[in-house]
């Protein structure tokens, strides 16, 4: 089992930036895939992007592509979502996952068996 606990979230104004960082407890940090969720008022949780235990995959909803990284750092157990030239519609309290059980990245909530409990970021217009 793995415990996950998010940072970093905050408000921002649109065009700034923000890190949001996911600390792992628990078992071997680097045999899981890790996720990045966001959920808004009233909608459902959303993808936003997915690394390989190793760090070297990586994928992205296109909504964020070319404007958020995701990487990880196994030796700190961390796994970390930098967000750069933030939108209004980024507002969200935004969410890590980790799941063992599977080779490929994954982009549904329900693969994922281990959540944190949300971080929310405000971008303002």
């Amino acid at each position: 089992q793995v415990q996950l606990v998010e940072s970093g979230g905050g408000l921002v104004q649109a065009g700034g930036s923000l890190r949001l960082s996911c600390v792992a407890s628990g078992r071997t940090f680097n045999s899981y895939i890790m996720g990045w969720f966001r959920q808004a008022p009233g909608k459902g949780r959303e993808f936003v992007a997915a690394i390989s235990r190793n760090g070297a995959n990586t994928y992205y909803t296109d909504s964020v592509k070319g404007r958020f990284t995701i990487s990880r750092v196994n030796a700190k157990n961390t796994v970390y979502l930098q967000m750069n030239s933030l939108k209004p519609d980024d507002t969200a309290v935004y969410y890590c996952a980790a799941e063992e059980k599977s080779q490929s990245l994954l982009i549904r909530p329900t693969q994922y068996t281990y959540w944190g409990q949300g971080t929310q970021v405000t971008v303002s217009s």
